[in-house]
């Protein structure tokens, strides 16, 4: 079998989801209609919260950044599948293989880093809220978040200069519409012992670390809300926590899913088309499991939209139900 180095391989083939021609005109406008509500409904929610000084506190800085990361993760490889499928041309060059999958790693590790800190937010706001403008105040929250841009990038950049060592064949195609790690490691020629070993120890120490804190977290959250004597009191608690817990639960059970799939099948085509749910369904409906159950951000997109002043103690109907005291302080931390 033929062999070349790295820097002699120029371009790799995206096979996609399907060779068949009649698909590829509903693939494109599916993908296209699913990428326009992911990035309109993710701005909105970023336009609410930077708008809206009400929104001004931890758990809305966080979402917003995480609006912005799904924005980002979504266009690293959605665009380029529209284009490969309107072009009829499946080629991604090397440098361009590599720099999709330095993004796409960042921004997932990015996305499970938020995601934890949200859930550490809101462990304090509930079994600390006395402390919770002492603990999570601005500096704290902008040295949380700049420690998970730091985390991503050592992550996405260790996978990335091990890929850059390897060698490749003569057979260049990936079953799949982006550049994904194991794929690509697939078809090295060279020894790929280290590489796994790294996606092995990284998954564990990056993946699985933050996700024991999430339960953690959550398993504190749920003894503390039991404890309260009211149901309005217990309601009101586990509002706040309802919306972060239904994208958690997206995000993990879709990752989940696609590692199962590649398991339990060994056709990589179907793996192409479960990880379409964690790479796009999920971004996409974000938005709307926020917009939908949080009445902060509903009455923010109003009057981002109407462009008219609302009072919100007047509104009963605008009340965040969602919000319990000790987020309505006034003494919150605000940005």
């Amino acid at each position: 079998m033929e062999q070349g180095n790295q820097s002699q391989m120029s371009e790799f083939v995206l096979l996609g989801l399907s060779e068949e021609a009649k698909l590829q005109p509903l693939l494109f406008w599916l993908f296209l209609s699913m990428y326009l509500v992911t990035s309109s409904g993710n701005l909105f929610i970023i336009l609410a919260i930077v708008t809206d000084s009400r929104l001004h506190t931890p758990m809305y800085f966080f979402l917003a950044n995480l609006s912005f990361s799904d924005i980002c993760f979504t266009s690293t490889t959605v665009p380029k599948m529209l284009l490969n499928i309107q072009t009829q041309r499946k080629v991604i060059t090397y440098a361009g293989c590599i720099t999709q999958m330095f993004f796409l790693m960042l921004l997932a590790g990015l996305d499970n880093f938020l995601l934890t800190v949200m859930a550490y937010d809101r462990f304090v706001a509930i079994c600390h809220p006395l402390h919770y403008t002492v603990i999570m105040n601005p500096k704290f929250c902008c040295i949380l978040l700049l420690v998970c841009w730091v985390l991503s990038v050592f992550g996405s950049l260790l996978h990335g200069l091990m890929v850059l060592k390897l060698s490749f064949c003569t057979q260049i195609e990936i079953p799949h519409f982006f550049c994904e790690l194991n794929q690509v490691i697939q078809l090295a020629c060279s020894d790929t012992f280290f590489n796994n070993l790294v996606i092995y120890l990284e998954s564990g120490l990056l993946g699985v670390l933050p996700l024991i804190g999430i339960l953690f977290s959550y398993s504190r959250i749920v003894t503390s809300i039991l404890k309260i004597s009211s149901s309005g009191g217990k309601y009101k608690a586990f509002s706040t926590c309802g919306s972060h817990l239904l994208v958690v639960s997206l995000f993990y059970g879709t990752s989940f899913g696609v590692y199962l799939s590649s398991a339990a099948s060994q056709n990589s085509r179907t793996t192409a088309v479960a990880s379409v749910m964690y790479m796009v369904v999920t971004p996409m409906l974000n938005p709307f499991i926020y917009g939908l159950r949080n009445r902060d951000i509903k009455l923010a997109l109003i009057k981002l939209f109407s462009r008219e002043t609302f009072s919100a103690h007047k509104d009963p109907l605008f009340q965040d139900k969602g919000m319990s005291k000790w987020t309505q302080n006034p003494r919150r931390p605000r940005f």
